[in-house]
């Protein structure tokens, strides 16, 4: 079995469904079925039990799934030991986002326990660039937040978090439960600097254009709120600064949080980061 067609029937097993695995793998659907088709054939049993919602794993197929994990748990320690040999043992990783993240304290910890030998380098980013420098070139992953142009780019969902609203302790809004945008509509925002993604800054603005001061980073936004009463946006459980309040918003969408890397980069030492930050954001 050559280890792509692994790579291949591991997405269809954890996505359940061709379609968003074959996305995942930035494919068109057709050869990745042709692909499992091959695979199964040539285990001599299927392995997916087909529906028009999806799909499940039979009981070959979840032996398989085990057996595969383990190979290509393996593979990827093997390259990542050859390219350490080669002298290619270094990493470099932007990260956006809280520095306190448990699900980045988890992959911290637990790269560091598979791959002592990587010299990992982090470059910190601000709210300018939600690729931390992948695509201008300065990074080989990201630990980010989507959306943002993906173009030439392969990005893996690790967690959703809903959002909420920040605005001060004494703001009458810090009394409700949860607010909807619409509630936000005649107040003053923030802003990113000219330039910066459109499709992260109109996630940030709720949809709709607004005026407000402009913020590089995330302690901006928050000092916006203490000292000018703006609104800041916030994922829910990350702390705020004392005398400001977070409220839920019930209808923006959650925020995701993504690993990021350039298409076509098959680098090992990224594969295993992937593979250590899906298990490390999945813990509760």
């Amino acid at each position: 079995m050559e280890l792509r067609t692994l790579r291949y029937f591991v997405a269809v097993a954890e996505e359940r469904h061709f379609g968003r695995a074959a996305a995942r793998l930035h494919m068109s659907q057709p050869p990745l079925s042709r692909a499992i088709r091959q695979l199964e054939a040539k285990v001599g049993a299927a392995l997916f039990e087909r529906s028009p919602n999806g799909v499940g794993l039979t009981r070959a197929g979840t032996v398989l799934l085990d057996e595969a994990r383990a190979l290509l748990d393996q593979a990827d320690r093997l390259s990542t030991r050859v390219a350490a040999a080669a002298g290619n043992a270094s990493l470099t990783i932007g990260i956006l986002g809280d520095a306190t993240d448990p699900g980045t304290t988890r992959l911290a910890a637990a790269y560091r326990r598979e791959h002592p030998e990587i010299d990992i380098r982090i470059r910190d980013t601000d709210l300018t660039d939600p690729t931390c420098g992948l695509t201008a070139g300065l990074v080989d992953v990201a630990l980010t937040r989507a959306p943002f142009d993906d173009t030439a780019l392969v990005v893996r969902e690790l967690r959703a978090d809903p959002v909420g609203a920040v605005v001060r302790a004494d703001d009458p809004l810090a009394l409700r439960d949860h607010l909807e945008l619409a509630d936000l509509t005649d107040r003053r925002w923030f802003r990113f600097p000219d330039g910066t993604d459109p499709l992260w800054q109109t996630y940030w603005h709720g949809g709709e254009p607004r005026e407000g001061p402009v913020v590089r980073v995330v302690q901006e936004c928050m000092q916006a709120v203490l000292w000018n009463g703006t609104v800041g946006m916030s994922p829910l459980g990350h702390d705020v600064p004392a005398g400001l309040a977070v409220v839920p918003l019930i209808d923006m969408a959650p925020s995701r949080v993504v690993i990021v890397w350039n298409e076509g980069d098959a680098n090992p030492l990224i594969r295993s980061l992937v593979r250590i930050a899906t298990a490390a954001y999945r813990e509760p």
